[in-house]
């Protein structure tokens, strides 16, 4: 593995970076989250957030921290219960609100990870006002409007990317 550059999330010493590096960088979670869902044995990793996502000196996503990790469903199942873990933005509400954890309570996680990629923003923020603290609940109003969409775009990267790789 390259030397590492550091973590998606709350690293100074990383520029704002390009929107090409940042598909990069999504691409690489997703195959990393695909290859735990579909490995002979399915792993749920239950806590994936920008602050578990190494950067190489490629800018390659590398994975960290299975702390939380457990094995999927066996035998056709379609869930495992359990006690309520992650980090709370990034776990999906099924699984807080019934301590059942899917596949796609991981996929969740990657949404929200993608939602602070494209705005630049944190999933929780307190320093935000009152209704845009929590990055999902204040912008799923605009997600299912394409003219919204590049209004919550990181600012940053305006010109990199055209109206259609945002749809």
């Amino acid at each position: 593995m390259d030397f590492p550059i550091g973590y998606l999330a709350g690293n100074p010493n990383i520029e704002p970076l390009s929107w090409d590096i940042l598909l990069k960088i999504a691409i690489g979670g997703a195959r990393g989250l695909a290859f735990l869902h579909t490995s002979e044995k399915k792993v749920i990793y239950r806590d994936f957030k920008a602050s578990n996502i190494l950067l190489d000196g490629n800018y390659n996503a590398k994975i960290l921290d299975f702390g939380l990790a457990k094995l999927g469903p066996s035998g056709g199942g379609s869930h495992v219960t359990t006690r309520i873990m992650g980090t709370y933005g990034y776990a999906a509400p099924e699984y807080i609100a019934t301590g059942h954890l899917y596949v796609k309570s991981d996929v969740y996680g990657f949404g929200v990870v993608l939602l602070e990629i494209l705005t630049g923003l944190r999933a929780l923020d307190t320093k935000r006002p009152g209704g845009q603290q929590n990055l999902v609940e204040w912008l799923k109003p605009s997600l299912s409007n394409k003219r919204k969409l590049k209004t919550i775009m990181d600012t940053r990267m305006e010109g990199q990317y055209s109206s259609k790789a945002v749809l």
